[in-house]
């Protein structure tokens, strides 16, 4: 059998459409909270009312700035009420916000303007702004509360709804083009990842800017009619059980790093929560397993990318068998390609890839032409089961040589989770010239015994997939979403003396 998975009709895409305009469908019938902002001693709560208002009023000021429909806007905000507001408000409007995170440097988010070529920048103070002519404009959502409510900016669905970047985890981030059409594709994952719904309350630990946060986040709960919540900027991940207690979170979202830190604090009762749901990197079973005996509930994983968002994962109905990502969600056309572009069989390695025809999949790279043929190649190596489960192998330029056999990094890095490490990764280095070995980084409080590190891979790897090399870092290079970037792991090796 081989390893595509057809399971269209993809979502039907109105001729004419607005993605703010779907998203907050609900918003005017509904007389609850929308989005809470968490602090440790306060919160600050929007309800479904005031984010339609907000949104619709934000659009009328930034058109007044003498912007026009398609023109794009540099979003320079924290994690504060402005952020969803400006990001809503200029979709609605008919413009292009581009997130972007606030950790980046002045040189940095320079170079990433001058590729977008913004109309308007919104900053708040603090936050590093580029060398770039556009105007700045400071977020004033109470003043512009005050403002009649733009009209909803309908239109070809596959024109350019906002631009967010990748990771850089291979290089430069790539600007990516999203049209309207791309929150259609979501609906999926409400059922078949999530299990979202109209009475939950969703804590997101993600930046804002982080797409992770934008959908699963924002998008999803808003589409659904369900409660967004998020913890104030420099919330530490020690305050986010007593967070998630005191404001009945019923779903948790965060990366894998963040599950394993929380891990290692006294969780108290969470009564409310129904499971969690991860995305970023792999999630290793052992950290699901140690959750589940801590809280009884299940961590549910999903695997995507910044150009199509997710289309595998695990859900409430339908869990990942184990090691595995999970399913492709109902309404994805996926398949998994040898190196001549045609469907493996089963059971046999390739690279994962996403039928063009998907409304989810990103319009272009700037300055790049749209995706052509029948699929996306997402760069990403997989094995698909015969029951359709897919396991994540790594990045296809991440897989390591270990002896002449292809060896994926996450598999190497399973065998270290049980040890009291905050995160580790493998990949070769150069001893001496010519001769490559396996290494294995980690990232931990103190050293750990090299013969304690050796006995882990030598319980679950065999001999030529055992690390030849530890090495303790007090951080692994990672990107602004916080994925470690393998390529730099090899300047910081270090020869043993």
């Amino acid at each position: 059998m081989l390893s595509e998975i057809d399971t269209r009709p993809f979502p039907t895409v109105p001729q004419a459409f607005n993605l703010a305009g779907h998203v907050l469908s609900r918003a005017g019938s509904l007389d609850k909270a929308a989005l809470t902002i968490l602090h440790p001693d306060r919160d600050e709560t929007l309800t479904s009312a005031n984010l339609l208002h907000l949104t619709q009023s934000t659009a009328t000021a930034l058109l007044s700035q003498g912007l026009s429909p398609e023109d794009r806007i540099l979003l320079r905000l924290g994690n504060t009420l402005a952020f969803p507001i400006l990001y809503l408000g200029a979709i609605w409007a008919g413009l292009v916000p581009i997130p972007t995170s606030a950790a980046l440097t002045g040189p940095e988010i320079t170079k990433l303007a001058t590729l977008v070529t913004p109309k308007l920048i919104a900053a708040e103070p603090g936050i590093a702004l580029p060398d770039h002519p556009a105007p700045i404009l400071a977020p004033d959502v109470a003043a512009w509360s005050n403002l009649p409510p733009a009209a909803l900016h309908q239109g070809d669905p596959d024109r350019e709804a906002y631009i967010i970047f990748t990771s850089g985890t291979s290089g430069t981030p790539m600007a990516v083009s999203h049209a309207h059409r791309a929150i259609l594709a979501r609906s999926q994952m409400h059922k078949h990842w999530e299990g979202l719904t109209q009475t939950d309350r969703l804590l997101h630990a993600g930046a804002l800017n982080w797409t992770y946060t934008l959908g699963t986040g924002l998008l999803d709960p808003w589409t659904v009619g369900a409660t967004a919540l998020i913890p104030a900027a420099g919330t530490p991940a020690t305050d986010l059980p007593a967070l998630m207690a005191r404001a009945q979170a019923t779903i948790l979202a965060a990366a894998p790093g963040v599950y394993r830190q929380l891990l290692r604090s006294e969780l108290p009762p969470l009564p409310h929560l129904r499971h969690g749901l991860s995305a970023g990197e792999n999630l290793p079973h052992a950290v699901c397993q140690l959750w589940r005996d801590q809280t009884g509930t299940d961590l549910h994983e999903a695997l995507g990318m910044s150009e199509v968002s997710t289309y595998l994962s695990g859900s409430p109905s339908r869990p990942a068998p184990e090691g595995s990502s999970g399913y492709p969600q109902p309404g994805r056309h996926i398949a998994i390609l040898d190196d001549h572009g045609q469907p493996t069989e089963r059971g046999t390695p390739g690279e994962l890839a996403v039928s063009t025809a998907d409304p989810g999949l990103m319009r272009h790279y700037l300055g790049h032409p749209p995706p052509q043929g029948q699929w996306f190649r997402t760069g990403d190596a997989a094995v698909m089961a015969e029951d359709g489960a897919i396991t994540h192998l790594g990045r296809k330029d991440d897989l390591l040589n270990a002896g002449g056999f292809r060896v994926s990094p996450a598999e190497i890095e399973a065998a270290f989770h049980d040890l009291p490490l905050n995160a580790c990764a493998a990949t070769q280095v150069e001893p001496t010239p010519g001769t490559t070995i396996l290494a294995l980084f980690y990232e931990a409080p103190c050293e750990i015994e090299a013969s304690t590190l050796r006995e882990c891979a030598e319980k679950t790897l065999a001999r030529w997939k055992q690390p030849r090399h530890y090495q303790r870092l007090d951080a692994l290079p990672r990107t602004g979403t916080g994925k470690i970037i393998r390529k730099a792991l090899k300047a910081r090796y270090r020869r043993p003396e």
